[in-house]
């Protein structure tokens, strides 16, 4: 990992990506597929159940955010700070929020690995049922949870203002438009910038990176191709040559990737908006008929939600659920929904924050 420690202001496009993306540079294959699982690991905690008085809720404390396979033989350590939650306007459910996203930061660990105190905020995409209607038909509020995401980094910001420091914002389809005009706004409105102080007696401006899977126009949020001429803002849009190709933004620099080139996938067409298809596009070299993994990425991650993987590879299709379906037994031999950790704040102050703009 010495390469990203080295060379990450490369990588988080101080220079546009020159020279990185064709063929695409190794380092930069991983380094993008790391802020993609982390924008996965948003999905995958977010409780699905509608029969849970917790739908829509984070499943797990800040604390054990990242047990969502982003533990275990990885190097990338980050400790999540405050979750970012909206509030569609729904007859059926009025007042009732949902997690969108997160607000991170590298740990000490993590950040001697990165080569900075990195500052991440990640936004999922659509997973519950009144998201699916459409960009066009669900107001999500956003101006709430980014002000959230403003009070968390300039509090992280703060934390950390004697160290090197970026700020990466990823997101997946609706979560990548959010991530895009959350990047901007915070570039625009000069929120990147740690003041002088007297330990710190001149300006620092931090790079600011974001990392876009399958980001549409996002009509809800109004046009971000603004940002161009915005100093240390720089946006790579990773692109499924088939995901809706009459539908594409042109904000930032895109990173085409062909992932029906790939001979491992089943449904291939199908599974094209995928976020795992893409990161599966990310990990193989894409030559003229030929696709080979140049990242060891497990296979098996590709049908964690679909049925993605031809039949030879013996993987099970959409393996993500929780034990149970996070039902319990009690000590009584009956059994219990326990799909939700509360934390000691449970974020309550965030979601108050959110209520009060309804």
């Amino acid at each position: 990992m010495g390469s990203t420690t080295k060379r990450w202001r490369q990588l988080s496009g101080e220079n546009d990506w020159e020279g990185l993306l064709h063929p695409l540079d190794i380092d930069l294959r991983r380094y993008i597929i790391h802020y993609g699982e982390r924008t996965g690991a948003s999905r995958d905690a977010v409780i699905t159940e509608r029969k849970s008085k917790n739908y829509g809720q984070p499943r797990y404390a800040k604390g054990h955010f990242f047990s969502v396979g982003l533990e275990i033989g990885n190097p990338y350590k980050y400790v999540v700070k405050r979750y970012l939650y909206a509030t569609p306007k729904l007859r059926s459910s009025p007042g009732m929020s949902s997690v969108m996203g997160y607000v991170a930061v590298t740990t000490d660990e993590g950040s001697k690995v990165m080569g900075r105190r990195d500052v991440l905020i990640s936004f999922r995409g659509a997973v519950l049922g009144y998201e699916k209607l459409g960009h066009t038909k669900v107001n999500l509020h956003w101006y709430a949870y980014y002000t959230n995401a403003q009070a968390a980094v300039r509090v992280l910001l703060g934390e950390y203002k004697d160290e090197e420091i970026s700020i990466t914002v990823t997101g997946h389809s609706m979560g990548a438009a959010f991530a895009a005009q959350t990047a901007v706004d915070l570039v625009r409105n000069g929120l990147n910038i740690i003041k002088p102080t007297g330990i710190l007696p001149v300006m620092k401006a931090c790079l600011v990176t974001a990392i876009l899977f399958a980001c549409h126009p996002p009509r809800l949020l109004g046009p971000v191709n603004a940002f161009s001429g915005l100093e240390n803002l720089h946006i790579l849009r990773v692109q499924n040559k088939y995901d809706n190709p009459n539908e594409h933004s042109d904000i930032g620099i895109e990173l085409k990737i062909d992932t029906l080139k790939s001979p491992y996938l089943n449904n291939a067409l199908q599974n094209v908006h995928d976020l795992q298809n893409y990161l599966h596009g990310v990990a193989g070299k894409q030559g003229e008929g030929d696709f080979r993994l140049k990242v060891d990425r497990d296979l098996a991650l590709v049908t964690k939600y679909v049925d993605g993987l031809k039949d030879e590879y013996n993987v099970v299709a959409r393996w993500w659920t929780e034990k149970n379906k996070s039902m319990v037994q009690m000590d009584d031999g009956s059994w219990v929904l326990t799909d939700h950790e509360n934390d000691d704040d449970d974020d309550e102050g965030n979601r108050s924050s959110l209520r009060s703009r309804i």
